[in-house]
């Protein structure tokens, strides 16, 4: 086993559902084709390490924890070979997994873990399907039949050599930038004045750092050489979108696909030795600054609310680990209460582990280059020193969310102090409730980004799953968090009641060792504009007029219709749609929602990805 503890694996299932390694099965006597392709799965996924199968667990048909009872092993001797045997025949290759008989509360279970297989080894294919029908790879807790694409990726991974050293052999030297070089020149001296390849010329600078590589006969750029020195023009040409990087300046919390009305985007595309700075310098002077007088000193210091080097760390972040691979840019977007950074290519690292010393890079030969002119560090550092920055600053720890399936990355900065004195008053509406200082903060969270996930409570709280889960239900059951989802895919948004408490606010009653920040800052930051806030849904009187008439017996035609208006001013959440149209939560998605979508007149904001958190409905463009 590779150091995941029994106990951990059962609290894990029983608490949040299988995931990306983590499956079970209810298997009593033998093993079926749904093994097969898990193993498949396992063996095949890039970077997952392997996964375990705990075998003897049953579903259970509630929505709620526990999900699995335990219907245990008939044979566990038998069936513990049979793993064994069916591993070694039944695949293109021999499986060696390790294969235990464990209890659990005194019945037998058999915990197997399958191994990641080795580059050169891909794809392992259930030999009785072939190739094409019997290679699986996994994407969060789901075994999928991989695509020709996903087949070709896993031959190219056995090369061993990453995206970022490959030869672009239609390029040349005069494809890099000189001034981007001396540039490079200038920050690598302030690090190492004495540093050798500063004495090269050009071009030999750029065969010291293996970015310019002779090959039969002739000298190209390497993937990592332009990302870092090369012009725009040539990036434009050779790589249109994967070395592009939007700023998006959006008004308002919510993404609004209007680009008259809602939101600035400015696209950069240059060397990321330049690129970087520049883009430093558009996002700071976006972050409302607080001053600072201290008692020893006779001029004031504006410090931004967001501390600088966070940004840095997080903008490097995004850079050096994208994927260049995917043709889509990385999105920086600044809403009115927070900073996304958003970046192809999921986390290498588990996001358990992001955080802790050591680093696992996507290109090396682009970290290396960062590193040496301190633009980047490459020991796993980055995203520890981003939470450390934050929680000084009295902010939010950084939110991440690492999507294997759909190969994104996202880290989010809030801009909201913790706790301000417009918090402290608002949480005084739950005095009743005697929360904790970690569910405070969490209610807090919630508020500013419309849900919040196990992962999410974990990273602002410091705590572990099964405490972030006990916590999340128990607001649940108070009736301040709505449940949505199942399983992993679990996410909590809030209710009414939350967003628009009726008690009488009572500070004294706050959870110990919370205190009101005083920061100049936090009094321009207002709790969370309630959902029927006119100016928040920037609709017309006449809409506005039919909201306010619908009734218990209005048509459903007339309700259809409603719902079409507002889908087309922007897209709504279901919640939000439930309170507007006064109609219950899951009555409005199957007898309204679900059909229109069927029928082509709506359609989801994140069709791939149904528990999406933010999941909206939106009017069908024709």
């Amino acid at each position: 086993m590779d150091g995941i503890e029994f106990e951990e694996l059962i609290n894990t299932l029983q608490n949040n559902g299988e995931n990306e390694r983590i499956e079970a099965k209810q298997t009593t006597n033998s093993l079926g084709k749904s093994f097969l392709q898990t193993v498949s799965a396992f063996s095949n996924e890039p970077g997952l390490g392997g996964g375990y199968l705990v075998l003897g667990l049953a579903k259970n048909s509630s929505d709620q924890p526990p999900y699995y009872s335990t219907s245990g092993i008939a044979d566990p001797e038998r069936l513990q070979s049979e793993v064994v045997t069916v591993c070694r025949q039944c695949f293109n290759m021999p499986i060696r997994p390790s294969v235990e008989v464990l209890l659990h509360r005194d019945i037998p279970l058999l915990l197997v873990y399958i191994p990641e297989a080795e580059p050169h080894d891909k794809p392992v294919y259930i030999q009785s399907e072939g190739i094409d029908k019997g290679t699986f790879r996994r994407i969060g807790p789901t075994d999928q039949k991989c695509t020709r694409d996903d087949l070709n990726y896993l031959y190219q991974q056995r090369s061993r050599k990453k995206h970022d050293e490959t030869l672009v052999e239609n390029a040349s030297f005069e494809d890099f930038d000189p001034q981007t070089i001396k540039a490079y020149r200038q920050m690598r001296k302030e690090v190492c004045e004495t540093a050798e390849e500063l004495n090269y010329n050009d071009e030999d600078l750029l065969r010291s750092l293996s970015v310019l590589v002779p090959y039969r006969g002739g000298i190209y750029p390497t993937v990592a050489g332009l990302v870092l020195f090369g012009k725009a023009m040539a990036l434009r040409r050779l790589f249109p979108m994967s070395t592009r990087v939007d700023y998006i300046l959006i008004e308002g919390r919510e993404w609004v696909p209007d680009p008259e009305k809602r939101y600035h985007a400015t696209e950069m595309r240059e060397g990321l030795v330049t690129l970087i700075p520049r883009l430093m310098l558009n996002v700071m002077a976006d972050i409302p600054q607080a001053f600072v007088l201290r008692d020893d000193e006779i001029y004031r210091k504006d410090n931004p609310l967001i501390p600088r080097k966070a940004i840095r760390e997080a903008i490097c972040n995004a850079l050096m680990h994208r994927d260049y691979t995917c043709n889509q840019p990385v999105q920086v977007r600044r809403y009115a209460n927070r900073i996304e950074f958003a970046n192809a290519g999921y986390s290498l690292k588990p996001e358990e582990e992001l955080g802790l010393p050591g680093s696992i890079t996507r290109n090396d030969k682009i970290a290396s280059v960062l590193h040496e002119i301190n633009m980047a560090e490459t020991k796993g550092s980055g995203i520890r020193a981003m939470r450390d920055l934050m929680r000084e600053a009295n902010l939010t720890t950084p939110l991440i969310e690492s999507n294997r399936g759909s190969n994104q990355f996202t880290l989010t900065f809030l801009t909201h102090h913790l706790f301000d004195k417009k918090d402290i008053e608002w949480l005084g509406h739950f005095k009743n409730h005697s929360l904790s200082s970690e569910e405070a903060r969490s209610l807090i969270v919630v508020r500013e980004m419309g849900a919040i996930t196990n992962a999410d409570y974990r990273t602002i709280n410091c705590v572990d799953t099964l405490i972030a889960s006990a916590h999340l239900r128990r607001l649940r059951d108070l009736g301040l968090l709505e449940q949505k989802g199942r399983g992993n895919a679990t996410y909590y948004v809030p209710t009414p009641k939350m967003l628009t408490p009726e008690q009488t606010p009572c500070i004294s009653s706050l959870p110990e060792g919370i205190a009101p920040h005083t920061n100049p800052l936090s009094e321009g930051i207002t709790p969370h504009t309630t959902l029927l806030s006119e100016e928040f849904l920037g609709l017309d009187q006449a809409l506005r007029e039919e909201i306010q008439q619908i009734g218990k017996r209005t048509p459903p035609t007339a309700i259809r219709g409603i719902i079409r208006q507002l889908c087309s001013v922007r897209p709504f959440k279901p919640s939000e749609l439930s309170q507007l149209l006064k109609r219950n939560h899951r009555y409005l998605r199957d007898n309204y929602l679900t059909p229109m979508v069927e029928a082509g007149e709506l359609e989801l904001v994140f069709p791939s990805n149904l528990a999406h958190p933010q999941q909206a409905y939106k009017v069908k463009k024709p």
